[in-house]
């Protein structure tokens, strides 16, 4: 009765300590947060980890679940967990009808790296130490144990990593994940022999290579400075210019402020979670495409100074063939902006059906006719005109060039590509182009409802039309993601190139891309920047000098700015039901910004 109140409690409390841990809250409140945290953080101590398992590396190569051996906060331990990759929960206590847990070890055949949490009620319990010892003897297993520290006497035999915190709590749970993942650093050693293997000065050290999550105190801030972000979130759905959105504020590398504002849609009472899922448009430029190039070039099969037509063969007898990668790349090739292709859709290039003539699926009960991109759009761009070139023009064109690109070098096709290499690797779980062929629609943000092209409420179907009639696949449009997974590979980016422990991008690489590169406008190549007309105050007031990014057209935003230590993630649909404006006219992804900057620099006073 005792456990299942337990239980009953955590769930109960489980939300409350993760907003607790990244949301804007009273600053006395956070801080008292923070030295319990902090001592919780002191006394906790990495054993068994000569083979250096912790911090996880290769998350690409592992498929991991999280195991409660009757652990009354397993919710709150997989909640943090799945921050930094997907954990598959499982529960010794659903398996109560059998004597041993053969079972349960049964449905963990899929996986090859077991979380293990277990306090020290429980660790004496033969069920639960037989089961330990038999999964460890062919799976990676990790035991997280929260209690006395007697304890672990019961693990003499194990060779397994532990991490060990005197601690049975909420707080303990929020905390422990985040060693194993490498959010925070081990440096504990044990003060007093527990057994004859875990003795005096027993104990691991480690670096920090990933996010942690925590208060903003943890990053010097004080939380009531960041609190006129609600006031800026309730104004802009309150004036429609979004139903709901997501902030999410990362600080050296910390995430100190992660809050959903509003609902799905207006006449919907869905709440927005941090975990939903959001079209990024544009942003998808710098979070697809550019990642991509950057890999090619540091890899030597990309050069920024070589023609189009020596990397697309189709292009070499059109006017785009002697423009140069790095004209591209900087919004200086003379492309037209863009080419409104659903505006030449006629009746019979499209179906309600799907058939062999049909095969693109553009939106629900909408497919277009085979050969749509390859035959129409994609000749119709190549050979359109080269008007101003060596002059900024901002061009959807240039990233449907750099993804052919990226594909004819890769021989991958570039949802493929970045998810081998950046995605699953960072740990990013939502990150991808085409959602709904691998999440339910409730977990993604419904966009606009379109009434013109195809005619119904767009879920998980790119805004962007030419990418829609692409297939969903653009170099310029069509990647969803959540805000922790943007703060993952942005916090990568901050870091020059490294992030868990692996490095994607030399420090020269990632420099030169986020850098000035045009004598003719603001852009890095790729990346978008500060503006120096101060007129322009974008992308906002305070927004330093160093700072990159990018915006996207369904109301979205990341910008990096390296002089604070600064990611900022800012999702909306704010075309939803139809496009409006009122989210740039009122300012709102600067105004947001500009708190955040504010608080950081009051910091340093």
């Amino acid at each position: 009765m005792k456990r299942n109140r337990l239980c009953i409690l955590a769930v109960a409390f489980c939300c409350n300590v993760l907003c607790l841990m990244a949301c804007a809250q009273d600053h006395t409140a956070n801080e008292k947060k923070l030295a319990v945290a902090n001592a919780i953080s002191n006394a906790t101590v990495l054993l068994n980890n000569q083979d250096g398992i912790i911090p996880l590396k290769s998350l690409e190569k592992k498929n991991i679940a999280s195991v409660s051996l009757s652990f009354a906060y397993s919710s709150v331990f997989d909640s943090l967990a799945n921050k930094y990759d997907k954990i598959t929960s499982f529960s010794a206590d659903s398996y109560k009808d059998s004597s041993n847990l053969n079972d349960l070890e049964d449905d963990l055949k899929y996986f090859n790296t077991i979380l293990i949490s277990i306090d020290d009620q429980n660790v004496s319990k033969a069920r639960y130490i037989n089961f330990i010892n038999n999964i460890s003897k062919n799976k990676q297993v990790i035991i997280s144990f929260f209690g006395v520290g007697p304890g672990l006497k019961s693990f003499d035999l194990l060779k397994s990593p532990i991490v060990w915190t005197g601690q049975n709590n909420i707080d303990a749970a929020a905390i422990v994940p985040q060693y194993i993942f490498g959010g925070i650093a081990a440096s504990n050693k044990l003060t007093m022999a527990y057994s004859a293997r875990y003795t005096t000065g027993s104990g691991f050290t480690t670096t920090a290579t990933r996010l942690k999550y925590t208060v903003p105190e943890d990053a010097g801030l004080n939380s009531n400075n960041l609190k006129e972000i609600d006031a800026i979130a309730a104004e802009a759905i309150a004036q429609k210019a979004t139903p709901g959105l997501v902030v999410l504020v990362a600080k050296d590398g910390k995430v100190i402020f992660n809050k959903a504002y509003g609902t799905h849609t207006y006449d919907t009472n869905v709440p927005d979670k941090v975990t939903d899922i959001f079209d990024l448009a544009s942003v998808t430029k710098i979070t697809a495409t550019t990642p991509a190039v950057m890999r090619l070039f540091e890899e030597g099969k990309l050069k920024l100074d070589t023609n189009i037509g020596a990397y697309i063969p189709k292009a070499r007898t059109t006017p785009m063939n002697n423009i140069q990668v790095r004209e591209v790349m900087l919004h200086q090739a003379g492309f037209i902006p863009y080419i409104p292709f659903h505006d030449y859709v006629k009746t019979g290039d499209y179906s309600r059906d799907s058939s062999a003539a049909y095969p693109t699926k553009v939106a629900d009960n909408y497919y277009i006719k085979k050969g749509f991109f390859k035959d129409f759009m994609w000749p119709k761009m190549l050979n359109s005109p080269i008007r101003t070139r060596g002059k900024y023009v901002y061009s959807d064109i240039s990233m449907y060039v750099m993804k052919d690109i990226v594909e004819h070098i890769s021989e991958e096709p570039l949802n493929q590509y970045t998810y081998e290499n950046f995605y699953k690797p960072l740990g990013m779980q939502t990150a991808g182009f085409l959602p709904r062929n691998r999440f339910k629609p409730e977990q993604i943000i419904p966009t606009e409802m379109d009434t013109y092209f195809r005619k119904t409420l767009l879920v998980g179907y790119v805004h962007d039309q030419g990418a829609a009639l692409a297939g969903g696949v653009s170099g310029h449009a069509g990647l969803f993601a959540s805000a922790n997974d943007l703060a993952i590979i942005y916090q990568m980016l901050l870091n020059r190139g490294t992030y868990g422990g692996v490095e994607y991008f030399k420090n020269t690489t990632v420099d030169m891309f986020t850098s000035k590169q045009s004598n003719v406008s603001r852009r890095g190549l790729g990346f978008d920047r500060w503006d120096p007309d101060s007129t322009k105050h974008y992308p906002s007031n305070l927004a330093s000098p160093q700072t990159y990014g990018h915006t996207g057209y369904t109301g979205t935003c990341v910008w990096v700015d390296p002089s604070r230590g600064l990611v900022y993630v800012f999702l909306s649909n704010r075309v939803n039901p139809t496009v409006t404006d009122k989210l740039s006219n009122l300012k709102i992804r600067g105004r947001i910004q500009d708190v955040v900057n504010k608080a950081i620099d009051e910091s340093k006073k």
